[in-house]
């Protein structure tokens, strides 16, 4: 079957996620199993060209990859009329300017989230891209999890009857610097710099509450800044100033149309004694799932078992083991993976695609009610985003 090139502008992607998730792990792998499959059989090959700021960076993560093309000059890569696509992966305050710059230059886009540090400049951004004609999308690839997929495979089969509420817990220990190494870069905790658990969590939450169990309607948030001093790269302490943990409750309309309530809470300075970094736990009438990254374990109305509340003596009940594995019926590739083949297809042969830049920017919206809460003290509305 025919192969096609699909040039692709690759910006941002020497650090952590941009690298490891949608370069090697979604791109390269793309690329090794022979390019995205369309329809009719026929095969589409990304050829990237990866621009950063540091050429010696650049050139040695283009060499370690098998790719040809690298650079430093963003304009020159964007006046190219052979890449049609633009990816951004670099920080959030930059993000809003890029995607302007290159949908100008007539370039389908694509990039993390959030897609910006505020909601006007979302919005803006969103609505250039809806203008312009051209294919847009911004990662929503929690959606794509294993453990995600499974229960909203449960959802669908109507295991939970009416869904009643969503729990989520996020987070693990991030280390100060003094005594381990960081593993997260040090600018996620200035907000000057675009840190903050709210900022980059609940655009998160947004695009899995909105899909997976209804509609956000309006929430209440509290964020801190729990550890005050950290260590950056260098090993030199600085002052955090961006929120590093945050607890909110948000009210949802179901897809039945009946409330369900969602309560998250998200931390980077908490120690995990849970099954996964970040697990959804959801009750219905009908039953009650647990979900993480990759597994997901139910238990049904007519296996709840009928626990004793007895404070003078040991439980003797196991609870985990009560519950139901949900099994692997297929294979689960990289959730990033599978958004970028999403992505392609619908650049290619326009495959209905939903994750778009207004999507985007509605968590954004959620990232702003929060932080409005936080600062208010208050519970605020969540309107329907008008893009």
């Amino acid at each position: 079957m025919p192969t096609q090139r699909l040039g692709i502008i690759m910006h941002g992607v020497t650090g952590r996620m941009g690298m490891n998730q949608h370069l090697i792990r979604s791109i390269v792998a793309i690329r090794k199993q022979g390019g995205v499959t369309l329809s009719n059989g026929d095969r589409v090959m990304p050829d990237p060209i990866l621009i950063g700021r540091n050429a010696e960076k650049m050139e040695a993560l283009a060499k370690a990859h098998n790719i040809a093309r690298w650079g430093t000059d963003l304009d020159q890569a964007l006046a190219n009329p052979d890449d049609t696509v633009f990816f951004d992966a670099g920080t959030t305050q930059m993000r809003p300017a890029l995607l302007a710059k290159a949908i100008r230059a007539g370039k389908h886009v694509y990039c993390e989230k959030p897609i910006a540090t505020n909601l006007n400049e979302a919005v803006e951004i969103a609505r250039l891209a809806e203008a312009s004609g051209l294919k847009h999308g911004a990662v929503q690839d929690k959606l794509f999890l294993p453990g995600l997929r499974k229960l909203d495979m449960l959802r669908r089969a109507g295991f939970f009857g009416r869904m009643l509420s969503v729990r989520l817990e996020f987070g693990y220990w991030v280390f100060e610097g003094d005594l381990q190494p960081i593993q997260r870069p040090s600018w996620n905790y200035r907000s000057e710099d675009g840190g903050g658990m709210i900022l980059d969590m609940m655009c998160h939450w947004r695009y899995v509450l909105d899909n997976l169990f209804g509609e956000v309607k309006s929430v209440s948030c509290i964020g801190a800044t729990h550890i005050p001093e950290r260590w950056d790269e260098a090993g030199k302490p600085y002052k955090a100033t961006a929120d590093d943990a945050a607890y909110a409750t948000a009210e949802l309309i179901g897809h039945n149309g009946e409330p369900v309530i969602a309560q998250m809470n998200m931390s980077w300075a908490t120690r995990v004694r849970r099954d996964d970094l970040v697990t959804f736990h959801v009750d219905g009438t009908h039953g009650s799932a647990v979900a993480g990254l990759s597994s997901c374990r139910a238990q049904s109305r007519v296996t709840t078992p009928r626990p004793v509340w007895n404070p003078d003596e040991k439980q003797m009940m196991n609870f985990f083991e009560q519950w139901q594995e949900v099994p692997d019926t297929q294979v689960y590739d990289n959730g990033f993976k599978i958004q970028w083949e999403h992505f392609i297809r619908h650049i290619v042969e326009n495959e209905p695609y939903r994750w778009t830049l207004p999507e985007g920017a509605k968590g954004v919206q959620l990232v702003e009610a929060a932080l409005q809460s936080w600062k208010e003290r208050r519970w605020v509305d969540v309107p329907p985003l008008q893009v």
